[in-house]
């Protein structure tokens, strides 16, 4: 027991013995500085300094736009405000093109002409323009028609367009940006898209929503699936690591997990994504910029 209290004594008597540091000048060895430190003074300085250091950096990755670039912390209201100002441009595009018909219109009636749709609507003008309209017309119904039954048994489209109202003002945030290599095509069996992108790149979730379910599969990997509102359920699969657990909550924008090469069938580091609506698949890239 006292051998034990000696050699701590003597441990923080070396901790505690002074040295002195000097710089001197080489030539004339004149002393410009000199320090009395100790070991325990040392290693303080070093522990402070260090914490100093990693609160500078932990303030500036979250006061400034450099958190932006790491995984999770993306600004979702970025992408809506992005949305928004599309949607607003599309708007002021067909109001700029009905005022340029307008003044187009109120030229011709200035100079004494008729306007080109009162031409194609007057029979008894020019008639051959009418018959020429009424052809058209027919066989655009016939065409439309067609279309229709066509898509009636398709799986893609048979509550997806049903849908689209409700979902249109559903934003989804781009799960990984990369390039779409694999589209939907559920005639094939393939029920989402491939998207390729660089090694540990991460996966974010494309809607707020739950973790219902993180596992593995031996065809698809390391798989985790979202319940959304509205019905939805987002999937993602051949991940190599999954950051989230059954029962967690997630944000959109979210990342919860990494892009990989897991499962059979696969040929390469890519993501599988998929987006269900009441039991049907939908074609991501009809909902979502994936590019």
């Amino acid at each position: 027991m006292a051998e034990k209290k000696d050699k701590k004594k003597r441990l923080i008597k070396r901790l505690k013995n002074k040295f002195r540091l000097v710089i001197l000048n080489d030539t004339t060895f004149e002393e410009k500085l000199s320090f009395r430190l100790s070991p325990m003074n040392v290693f303080i300085l070093f522990i402070s300094g260090s914490f100093l250091l990693i609160s500078l950096i932990t303030i500036l990755i979250a006061f400034t736009p450099l958190r932006e670039f790491i995984p999770g912390y993306t600004d979702v209201s970025l992408r809506q405000n992005l949305t928004n100002m599309v949607l607003k441009v599309d708007s002021l595009e067909n109001d700029l093109t009905v005022k340029q018909h307008y003044l187009n219109n109120l030229r011709l009636i200035i100079q004494g002409k008729l306007p080109s749709d009162t031409l194609l609507n007057d029979s008894a003008l020019v008639p051959q323009y009418d018959q020429e309209a009424r052809k058209i017309s027919k066989e655009d119904s016939l065409f439309r028609d067609f279309v229709e039954k066509e898509d009636a048994f398709n799986i893609s489209n048979e509550k997806a367009g049903k849908s689209f109202g409700l979902l249109s003002g559903t934003y989804f945030f781009t799960p990984l940006n990369g390039l779409v290599t694999g589209h939907f095509e559920p005639k094939k069996d393939h029920y989402g898209v491939d998207i390729v992108a660089p090694e540990n790149e991460a996966i974010k979730a494309t809607l707020k929503g739950v973790v219902i379910f993180a596992g593995w599969t031996s065809e698809t990997g390391h798989v985790i699936s979202l319940q959304h509102d509205n019905n939805l359920i987002s999937t993602y699969k051949h991940n190599s690591v999954l950051m989230k657990e059954v029962g967690d909550v997630v944000k959109a924008g979210d990342a919860i997990a990494i892009i990989g090469n897991s499962g059979e069938l696969t040929d390469g580091p890519h993501l599988h994504f998929e987006l269900w609506y009441n039991g049907t698949a939908l074609n991501p890239e009809e909902y979502i910029n994936l590019k």
